[in-house]
């Protein structure tokens, strides 16, 4: 055997070892959910305190969980997680004893269908045979998440053997979803053809096991440390830097909390660059660094995270969160407060006068910007000399 063959070995082990690692994890990421789920179903038919919880069982769960550390358990995921047990009780069979117990108890007196009888090998004659346990934890969560949004069980089960039989990733399936390729075979004379394009399609942008390993649900569920999937350009990274260290030496109250905070709704993945906390105001602040010029949907992704944050995020007594903008082009920057929810202006002015001033934040960023920007000329003029 010679040395390069020798690496090869290694490198082929490496990358299945990861590959079955990965998709270990997303196996019981699944089972997880659809317990969860199934635990929801049993407290609210047969709860003894179910009434007192009612319509507002979900975000108050979703609250608990979070204060208890447990991801993934949005009150919006939650209610994917019960809308999945009830489609596929089948898959009962492949949770531990513990769990059949717990549900069990939490069923009393009544069992549900899923836990108190077999498997379900066959559909009713109006819905499509459901897929084996196998096959669905062949899916990751991010795909059901997807599928599960088909309120029509044709429709899903026609994406979920399309997705099986293509190993498409779920860029892959929303894209198809989005084409309405179901719509479009249906109505086809040639059926066969409109799906063998879809497939070629797919084919074109092979999936590896890097997607799976990246799936923000697999990482946060295993505890691992998470990166966007996009990078950062060394000089934002940068700004972000010194911006960082900029608000903590102001010793105003500023507490870092997070850097690229992931917020998610459905399968749609967000990042806030940065996250403080204000201990005199009890408030946060979350902060987004633009590397160009304003545009006016900034100020609605400003907006949209701080409804995010007021309604997923907020602990009791915390004051509604501030957003900071700043956008920055070679000469000038732009710096804009949103304040949606704060009616008061008594209220914003408070806000106002605790937070760095406009204009201290414009010299930061400009002063580090072009600091950053000649370092990088001066590197690239000392490469050419080479």
């Amino acid at each position: 055997m010679d040395y390069s063959r020798l690496v090869e070995s290694i490198l082929t082990l490496h990358r299945d070892s990861i590959g079955r690692a990965a998709a270990a994890v997303n196996h019981y990421l699944v089972l997880r959910n659809w317990a969860i789920g199934a635990y929801l179903v049993e407290f609210e038919q047969n709860g003894l305190d179910r009434a007192a919880y009612g319509a507002k069982l979900l975000a108050n769960l979703a609250r608990d969980l979070r204060a208890c550390s447990v991801p993934g358990c949005s009150a919006e995921m939650l209610g994917r997680m019960r809308v999945f047990y009830r489609i596929f009780p089948q898959l009962h069979t492949q949770i531990p004893s513990s769990v059949v117990t717990e549900l069990r108890f939490l069923a009393e007196p009544a069992l549900t269908t899923g836990i108190s009888s077999s498997p379900m090998t066959k559909s009713r004659i109006d819905e499509p045979t459901p897929l084996t346990t196998d096959r669905i934890l062949q899916l990751s969560w991010t795909h059901w998440i997807e599928l599960l949004h088909l309120d029509d069980a044709w429709k899903r089960a026609f994406y979920e053997n399309e997705s099986l039989k293509g190993s498409w990733s779920v860029r892959q399936l929303q894209r198809q979803i989005g084409s309405l390729l179901y719509e479009r075979t249906g109505l086809s004379t040639d059926k066969q053809a409109v799906i063998e394009a879809a497939r070629r399609q797919a084919a074109d942008a092979p999936t590896n096991i890097a997607d799976l390993i990246r799936d923000p649900y697999i990482l946060e569920f295993a505890g691992l440390a998470e990166r966007p999937h996009y990078r950062e350009s060394d000089l934002e990274s940068a700004l972000l830097d010194h911006l960082q260290n900029f608000l903590l030496e102001l010793g105003q109250g500023f507490c870092f909390e997070a850097r690229q905070k992931r917020i998610t709704v459905g399968t749609e993945h967000d990042f806030i660059d940065l996250v403080f906390y204000h201990r005199r105001l009890r408030c946060h602040l979350l902060i987004d660094l633009k590397v160009r010029a304003f545009k006016h949907g900034d100020a609605g992704q400003m907006n949209f995270y701080l409804n995010y944050w007021e309604a997923n995020e907020l602990e009791d007594g915390d004051s509604a969160p501030v957003g900071l903008l700043l956008c920055s082009d070679k000469s000038a920057t732009r710096v804009e407060y949103a304040t949606a929810g704060l009616d008061h202006q008594l209220f914003v002015s408070r806000y106002l006068v605790a937070l760095p001033s406009a204009d201290q934040l414009r010299e930061l960023v400009e002063t580090d910007r072009a600091a950053i920007e000649s370092a990088a000329e001066s590197l690239e003029r000392g490469r050419d000399e080479l």
